[in-house]
């Protein structure tokens, strides 16, 4: 597909209690939704094959894992994963059976069989800081909230415990050290696309970014009112167009959605969508379009703007359920 032919468009959307594909043809109000399939726990994150385009994982917090193989129209919870809570996935670029999930208490399991047989990576609970890894409550433990790799390079890993701090493995998965410096408190992770060790964080204290791969960080909260940052997202093609939703605190009271030109030096605030109680929680940009990016708020709502995050449309469908958790721009083929 080439943007400058075509105007399609998919998005896998994961609800609070469901998921389904999303799609936009032709005139830019013309979405449809694909079948919902029904969630027992809200979504949490998505990946998708490149691969196989037709096939997809979700972790879905206390449901464990899902996959689909025919773009969304199905998902299939595989129930031989051994454990209920899914935090974070993460599909191998090359191979559509190779995935890694982020799990609680904080693990990261793998499986090379599309998540029919699950192992651990043993090396990522031999970091030396694990036993500092911990939680806000007595009755659950840290988990990997977010994990993602490098898009430069697959074997570079980048794992945000919530609370442990950020973990990066350089070898696929086979050893894990400790980044040290960012507030531990990690919500999202965002390596850039178009600049080798450039990584953004969310995290409670604040938006932290590194240039170095994750050795130094500095935090980026002058000029944000909030600082308590659940998502943060770059631009495909430009490591210092940024995206930041914030709220003054984890029960996401007086939410605040901002941009920023200059990798989060100065921040422009976001009128438009993000605001009134209505958070924006997930956020993601379109691989084939660099100036489109979309937005999915609590109340279920899903936004896009075509100039890189200036102005912000809705789209115009009715997903009938709250908080649009974990989006995705997928392959339509």
């Amino acid at each position: 597909m080439s943007p400058s032919n075509s105007n399609v468009r998919k998005l896998y959307a994961g609800m609070h209690d469901g998921v389904c594909a999303l799609f936009q043809s032709g005139e830019k109000n013309g979405w449809s939704q694909g079948p919902v399939t029904p969630l027992p726990h809200a979504a949490s994150r998505f990946s998708w094959s490149r691969a196989n385009p037709r096939r997809a994982y979700l972790a879905a917090y206390e449901s464990g894992v899902y996959r689909t193989d025919d773009g969304g129209n199905t998902w299939r919870n595989l129930l031989s994963y051994p454990t209920d809570y899914a935090h974070s996935v993460l599909a191998d670029p090359s191979d559509a059976d190779s995935i890694y999930v982020g799990s609680e208490p904080a693990d990261v399991l793998r499986s090379h069989d599309g998540g029919e047989t699950w192992e651990t990576c043993p090396a990522f609970r031999a970091v030396p800081e694990s036993d500092q890894w911990s939680f806000h409550s007595e009755t659950r433990y840290s988990h990997v909230r977010d994990l993602r790799a490098a898009p430069y390079d697959p074997d570079l890993l980048y794992a945000g415990i919530e609370v442990g701090g950020v973990i990066r493995s350089v070898d696929g998965g086979s050893t894990w050290e400790q980044c040290t410096g960012p507030d531990p408190d990690i919500h999202f992770v965002n390596p850039s696309a178009s600049c080798p060790g450039r990584v953004y964080l969310a995290t409670a204290r604040g938006p932290y970014r590194s240039d170095d791969g994750g050795k130094t960080w500095e935090i980026l909260d002058k000029g944000l009112e909030r600082t308590y940052t659940v998502h943060i997202s770059s631009a495909d093609d430009d490591p210092d167009l940024v995206l930041v939703t914030v709220s003054r605190n984890a029960g996401r009271s007086l939410p605040q959605f901002y941009r920023s030109e200059d990798g989060g030096k100065k921040w422009d605030l976001i009128e438009q969508v993000g605001s009134s109680d209505d958070m924006v929680v997930a956020i993601d940009w379109d691989p084939e379009e660099p100036s489109r990016v979309y937005a999915g708020t609590d109340s279920g709502k899903v936004f896009y703007s075509d100039d890189r995050g200036r102005n912000w449309a809705q789209v115009t469908l009715d997903l009938g359920t709250l908080a649009v958790g974990a989006l995705v721009v997928a392959p339509v083929g």
